[in-house]
């Protein structure tokens, strides 16, 4: 009660009825402060009772009040906790922590997070914090309810152990059927390796069927139907059958949905399983599931000689009848395979472990089988008294083999064998027949390059398999045909009995190839050269029977274009001449052979010389002097003119500054390029190095290409013939007129110019054919706007009728050979009428 009030209650100056009501108000304060106390203590005691942390926070997160558990779990007083910011017992939650709390709250929802709280003495301990809204004195503030976690993992511990220590096989899946979690009951079950994680536990691995023998697709597997269904799956019978191992396990399987709390659909399933492969050995139901693997089992009881085989081994080995003893059952395979089965099983009678072999055999209705059979004697019969196993149907994978092998031994283009085939196949054959003869044919198609370049390795598959079906048709079943490589074939045939049967094929080959040969709207005429070689007059191995004939071939090729050639000895010297003159050609530009002599280049009219082009000459120190032709078609063979043409390249620019420096001013000189040097390293890089070196200006040298630049990459032979003009050199097609020019590419290079051959100059002006070509060259030449030079020139009527035709430029004996730099010199400096 208000002490005024009591004393004005009591004043007697102040009338009874006054008195009376402010008695009344005392009473009526005295029971509301009573009822207030009361309010207050029963909150203390609720919030006490609580038997989790209770915090009560302010908007900033300050801690307004604080329960006794929060002091017994924080080991700290409610007079340290409270007017503390809450990041005191959170020392994790980020600085504005409280924006997410407030923002769940305002919508209505109940804001709950997993941190870690901390204690007085520092240590950490787990928790579930669940905030909501409420009222304190008035203000807007938020009771946090923090959960200790710490007994629930410790929980989750026990449990993993426990799941650990189970015999029975334990997988947990998440809603999407991914492994999470097994045991290692399950990996040893599975046939897993300790320490490998459930990641190996791919089910692709395997081929899953049910009780009866069929075939369960994945998504109809225990666990997912229990995953999609939401109930249990209880003691289901599952075979799995490993594809790799071949072996089949059988499982009994429960799988177990469960759930997070207030939902309806599973967020995990449990399977649990035990492995009773045992169990099932000997039941139908175990041979019934087996035919889906194609596995049967079988058992010989030795004493009485019974056989018994389950209905899938009896299907696999394909009898009409049973077989009721060991004979009637090794009958069934072929007659080399049986003794080998017999000492299989006899090892095992007399102790050897168990036997697993794969044997041929052949069914009832004449379809041959392969099976692999396993067998071992009875667990614990001291006697041997009974021999059991398991048989399974291979016949598939020996055919999938058997395919692998052809395909292995197959020209994929062609279908006919390829090279290593052949060269196999060869071997046995003269190994087996070294008392016969045996004949091979190499066969080399003419100009098949030539419609390769033009029309593309699309085209030139085409005409590849055309040629294959010709060489196909025109030997038949005479001989043994293959695909060597690229465009050559080989034929292999036994001339034993018919001494002329490879001249006969050799022509059966070539009149094959008469008609021409169709590419989309393209006709081609494609010839064959062919050479033969005969074992064991030429040779006694394979790849020395088939080199003899690849010589006989390139000698057939030199004669003439579709013809066949025998090896010979002479062949073989030349042969062996020609490997000589290689070996001696890789080693020309150490040993310094090389050099250069160098042809004016004259204008016609005048007689005065313009240019020189350079030729290269080889002294070589074993052979002597060959000529151009013989070794410069070995050095493209090999790969060896791109050295010799980088030296020729250095020793012409060597000599144009030699000759400047002696004061005879600037000689162009015309260098020929090699295919070879043109798409190997960066020619114009290795150019530009050279009149760098030499200080030179481009215009110095002149570079000749052959027209196959023309048909090659158009965008990179492009960009090299720009390079090139662009340091100034001058850019000849030589030869134009001999190959297939492109005349498209023609037009796009930016070249300076074309050479005549001196296959057409020399008919002039008498032979019609090489003068319309004459003609024609020149007139692509002016309508270019291209220079013209014409080689070969000889005579003064090939002179003249070059002028005619408006060929500014000529080199050829009518003015002079190829000389060397010093007569070169003198030659330059004679008057213009001594030139011609």
């Amino acid at each position: 009660m208000s002490p005024r009030l009591l004393a004005a209650s009591q004043d007697a100056t102040l009338p009874a009825a006054t008195r009376q009501l402010l008695q009344q108000a005392a009473n009526g304060l005295t029971t509301l402060a009573r009822a207030v106390e009361e309010q207050r203590l029963r909150y203390r005691n609720l919030f006490d009772a609580v038997p989790d942390p209770v915090s009560i926070l302010a908007e900033d997160g300050t801690v307004l009040d604080l329960n006794r558990a929060g002091m017994q779990a924080y080991r700290m007083s409610r007079a340290e906790v409270v007017g503390q910011n809450i990041n005191m017992l959170n020392p994790e939650l980020p600085r504005d922590h409280m924006v997410p709390v407030w923002e769940t709250l305002k919508r209505g929802g109940t804001y709950v997070i997993e941190v870690t709280n901390r204690r007085a003495d520092g240590s950490r301990f787990p928790v579930e914090v669940h905030s909501a809204n409420m009222s304190f004195d008035g203000r807007k503030c938020l009771v946090a309810v923090a959960r200790d976690l710490s007994s629930r993992q410790e929980a989750e511990l026990r449990y993993r152990e426990l799941m650990e220590a189970i015999d029975k096989g334990i997988v947990v899946h998440a809603a999407n059927g991914d492994i999470v979690y097994c045991n290692s009951a399950a990996m040893r079950i599975l046939g897993f390796h300790e320490g490998q994680d459930s990641s190996a536990l791919q089910l692709e691995q395997w081929r899953f069927v049910d009780a009866g023998g069929h075939e369960i697709q994945q998504h109809d597997l225990p666990v997912y139907r229990a995953l999609r269904t939401g109930k249990v799956v209880d003691s289901e019978l599952v075979g799995m059958y490993h594809r790799h191992d071949r072996q089949l396990l059988w499982l009994s399987v429960t799988a177990v949905p469960q759930f997070e709390p207030g939902t309806a659909t599973p967020s995990r399933a449990t399977t649990l399983f035990s492995d009773v492969t045992e169990l099932k050995r000997d039941s139908t139901l175990f041979d019934r599931a087996q035919a889906l693997a194609h596995i049967g089992g079988w058992e010989w009881d030795v004493a009485p000689d019974r056989m018994y085989l389950t209905d899938e081994a009896l299907r696999i080995l394909g009898t009409r009848q049973p077989l009721l003893n060991r004979q009637q059952f090794l009958a069934c395979l072929l007659p080399d395979e049986r003794p080998r089965l017999c000492a299989a099983i006899n090892q095992v009678r007399a102790g050897a472990p168990a036997f697993d072999m794969e044997v041929q055999g052949r069914r009832d209705d004449g379809q041959p089988f392969w099976i692999r059979v396993i067998g071992e004697a009875e667990p614990g019969d001291l006697g041997t008294s009974r021999v059991t196993g398991t048989l399974q149907d291979i016949s598939a994978d020996k055919l999938a083999e058997e395919s692998l092998r052809l395909r292995a031994r197959t020209d994929p283009l062609t279908g006919l064998m390829n090279r290593d085939a052949v060269l196999t196949e060869l071997g046995a054959r003269l190994a087996a027949a070294s008392d016969e003869e045996m004949a091979v044919l190499y066969i080399d198609l003419d100009r098949f390059k030539m419609v390769n370049d033009l029309l593309g390795h699309s085209a030139g598959d085409e005409l590849l398999v055309q040629a294959a079906e010709r060489i196909r048709a025109a030997v038949a079943q005479r001989g043994m045909i293959a695909r060597f490589g690229g465009d050559e074939f080989l034929v292999v045939c036994n001339c034993a009995r018919e001494p002329d049967l490879p001249e006969r094929l050799a022509q059966s080959v070539l009149d094959a190839f008469t008609p021409t040969f169709h590419v989309g709207k393209d006709e081609f005429p494609i010839t064959a050269s062919i050479g033969i070689a005969r074992s064991p007059g030429h040779a006694l191995r394979p790849q020395q029977l088939i080199q003899n004939a690849d010589v006989a071939m390139y000698e057939s090729k030199h004669r003439a274009r579709n013809g066949w050639q025998h090896f010979t000895s002479e062949l073989a010297q030349q042969q062996q001449d020609r490997l000589h003159i290689e070996t001696q050609l890789r080693r020309a530009v150490d040993n310094e052979e090389f050099r250069l002599v160098y042809q004016p280049q004259v204008d016609l009219k005048h007689g005065r010389v313009i240019a020189a082009e350079a030729l290269i000459r080889w002294q070589s120190r074993q052979l002597g002097e060959l000529r151009p032709d013989v070794f410069i078609n070995h050095a493209e063979n090999t790969g060896d003119i791109v050295r010799i043409g980088s030296w020729v390249l250095r020793e012409a620019c060597r000599q144009i500054a030699q000759w400047r420096d002696a004061g005879m001013g600037l000689v162009r000189v015309a260098v020929n390029v090699s295919y070879r040097q043109f798409a190997g390293d960066d020619l114009p890089k290795r150019v530009r190095a050279l009149l760098q070196e030499f200080n030179l200006p481009g215009s110095a040298l002149e570079l000749e290409f052959t027209e196959r630049v023309l048909i090659e990459d158009a965008p990179a032979t492009l960009r090299i013939f720009a390079d090139l003009r662009a340091l100034g050199i001058v850019l000849t097609i030589d030869d134009f007129g001999e190959g297939y020019s492109a005349l498209n590419y023609l037009r796009r290079l930016p070249i300076h110019g074309l050479k005549l051959s001196q296959l057409f100059t020399e008919g002039v002006p008498h032979n019609r054919s090489d003068v319309a070509v004459c003609k024609a060259v020149a007139a692509i030449a002016h309508s270019l706007g291209l220079g013209l030079v014409a080689e070969g020139v000889e005579s003064e009527a090939q002179r003249q009728f070059l002028l005619e035709l408006g060929v500014p430029v000529g080199q050829g004996f009518l003015f002079s050979p190829g000389l060397p730099a010093d007569d070169f010199a003198r030659r330059l400096a004679l008057p213009l009428a001594s030139m011609t």
